[in-house]
């Protein structure tokens, strides 16, 4: 898989996604091998579960303290189905979540940056 560069830029993000292939996501000018949590605001790397299998549902209640209006999970090079059950906090509090590849997550991460939304994203490379 080729790289994938992002050239769509927003001075207020203080975290901006800047490339990303298989196994590394680059935001500002770092490249992060392992899981992280991105919003615009906060980078937490790595992020609590070391691999997509172990994420769970006090992962996901950690969100809600940077109170998303989205939230996205790329879940690696391919995408992979998750237990629904995992996602209940957000369910609960209303707050809209997606799942994808971390490729589609990225690029879906940035333009809603750009926005302004208040998205977070919680990557596994």
């Amino acid at each position: 898989m080729n790289s994938m560069e992002f050239s769509l830029d927003n001075g207020n993000a203080l975290y901006q996604i800047k490339s990303y292939k298989a196994g590394i996501v680059t935001v500002n000018k770092l490249a992060y091998g392992c899981p992280i949590l991105l919003s615009p605001t906060e980078l937490l790397a790595p992020w609590g579960p070391a691999t997509l299998s172990e994420l769970s549902e006090a992962h996901i209640q950690l969100l809600l303290s940077f109170k998303p209006q989205i939230v996205l999970i790329g879940t690696g090079v391919a995408m992979r189905f998750l237990n629904a059950k995992i996602f209940a906090p957000l369910m609960e509090s209303n707050i809209g979540f997606e799942i994808m590849d971390t490729s589609a997550a990225c690029r879906t991460y940035t333009l809603l940056m750009a926005e302004g939304r208040n998205v977070i994203a919680g990557l596994f490379t």
